[in-house]
C-alpha cells in the first residue's frame, strides 16, 4: 500500500499557541524546554496530528523515546509487549512506528494489511543484532526437545525459529509455566537476562536453562558499585532496575522488572525519591507522569532510540522513504507470528503463575 505525498499546513497563530499551551501542560516545559524551543516544537507535532488523521495513522512510541515525541504525537505508549497488543488491535491502516526495527517487524507480522513505517530505518537494537536464525537451528540441534524462549528484542527471522517470545516483565511467568512440562529450556538473547531468570526461577545455567551472550549496550554499562553511595545520598530512595541489567546489580536493588513493571512501582509506593536504572527516556516520561514524586537520575541513552526525532516522524507521514516502509516475507511472517501470539497466551492464562 504506497503512501502518496501529502504535506501537512502550516499552523495559525491561534493554533501554535494551543499547541504550545498543550505541550506545556503536558510537562516538556518541566523537563527543560525553553520558550523557542517550544514553539519549533509545537509547530512539528501540531501539524503531525493534522496529518495522521488524513493518513488514518497510528503512532506508537516506545517508553525510551524522546519526551517530545511521547508526549507530542504518541497515540500509543508502552514496552514492547504493549505496543504490539495495541497495534493488532488498532484499525488504523498505517503505523508510524517511534522504536527500532525489531519493534517495527514485530507491528507487521501482527499487521501484514497495514503500512509500518519507521521513520529511522537505521535505528537497530544490540540484542537483536547479536543473533541469527542460523544459530538458533544451531541451539535445536544442540538441545533437542527443549523449547527454545525468544526475548521480544530480536528480528522476525529470529523468532520465526521459535517457539515461544517473552518480554521482560512476562518472561519468569511464561517460563514458569514451561518448565511445568519441560526440564530444560534455551533462553535467547540476552545472557543477563538469562542469569537473572535462572536466579528468580532456581535453575541451574547450561543445565536447566541454555543461555546465549547477547547483551543490552545500554543495561550491560550499569556499576552495581555505585547503588550503595546514591543510597547514602538519598535516605530511603528506592532503586529499580531493569531486567536486562547484571545479576550483580539485580541482587542490590529494591526492585526488578520491566519498564511497565517499574512505572507501576512507582504509582503504588511512597518513597522519598526513585531512581529507575534504565535508557534514559522512561525517567523523563516518569518525571512527567507522577510530577510530585522526585527522581534521582542514573541513566543511559540508547542512541537508537534516541534517533527518532519529530521531524523524521513527518517526514514518514509525508513522503515516506522506501527504507522507511518495513516488509517481512510472507514465509517469514507466518512462522514468526505463532511464538508471539503464544506469548499473548501464556502471559494471560491465569494458571500460569
Amino acid at each position: 500500500m504506497a503512501v502518496k505525498e501529502l504535506r501537512a499546513p502550516e499552523p495559525s497563530a491561534a493554533a501554535l499557541s494551543a499547541e504550545v499551551d498543550r505541550l506545556t501542560e503536558k510537562g516538556l516545559a518541566d523537563l527543560g524546554f525553553q520558550d523557542a524551543e517550544l514553539e519549533k516544537t509545537a509547530r512539528l507535532t501540531w501539524k503531525i496530528n493534522v496529518l495522521k488523521k488524513e493518513k488514518k495513522a497510528i503512532i506508537p512510541a516506545h517508553v525510551y523515546q524522546r519526551a517530545e515525541v511521547i508526549l507530542g504525537v504518541a497515540d500509543m505508549i508502552g514496552d514492547s509487549y504493549k505496543l504490539a497488543k495495541l497495534c493488532a488491535e488498532s484499525r488504523a491502516e498505517r503505523v508510524v512506528f517511534c522504536g527500532v526495527r525489531f519493534m517495527a517487524e514485530t507491528a507487521k507480522v501482527l499487521n501484514p494489511e497495514k503500512e509500518i513505517l519507521l521513520p529511522a530505518p537505521e535505528a537497530g537494537c544490540s540484542l537483536s543484532e547479536s543473533i541469527t536464525a542460523a544459530q538458533v537451528r544451531a541451539l535445536r540441534s544442540t538441545h533437542p526437545g527443549a523449547p527454545v524462549v525468544t526475548y521480544i528484542n530480536t528480528s522476525a527471522d529470529v523468532k520465526a525459529e521459535s517457539d515461544v517470545v517473552v518480554t521482560s516483565a512476562n518472561a519468569p511467568k511464561i517460563l514458569r509455566k514451561l518448565y511445568e512440562t519441560h526440564k530444560k529450556i534455551v533462553f535467547i538473547p540476552d545472557e543477563m537476562m538469562g542469569r537473572n531468570l535462572a536466579r528468580e526461577l532456581g535453575k541451574t545455567l547450561g543445565n536447566e536453562l541454555v543461555i546465549w551472550e547477547g547483551s543490552c549496550m545500554v543495561h550491560d554499562n550499569f556499576d552495581a558499585a555505585s547503588v550503595e553511595f546514591y543510597r547514602k545520598m538519598y535516605p530511603g530512595v528506592k532503586i529499580l532496575a531493569h531486567f536486562e541489567c547484571s545479576p550483580g546489580l539485580v541482587s542490590v536493588v529494591d526492585f526488578i522488572g520491566g519498564t511497565g513493571d517499574m512505572m507501576k512501582y512507582v504509582d503504588d509506593n511512597k518513597a522519598p525519591a526513585y531512581m529507575l536504572i534504565t535508557e534514559c527516556g522512561l525517567g523523563d516520561l516518569a518525571r512527567t507522569r507522577f510530577p510530585q514524586k522526585a527522581f534521582v537520575p542514573m541513566c543511559r541513552l540508547c542512541p537508537h532510540m534516541k534517533a527518532t526525532d519529530l521531524s523524521r516522524v513527518l517526514r514518514a507521514l509525508e513522503r515516506p522513504a522506501a527504507s522507511s516502509r518495513i516488509d517481512v516475507p510472507e514465509a517469514i511472517r507466518e512462522r514468526a507470528r505463532r511464538p508471539i501470539e503464544r506469548m499473548f497466551e501464556l502471559a494471560e492464562d491465569g494458571s500460569a503463575s
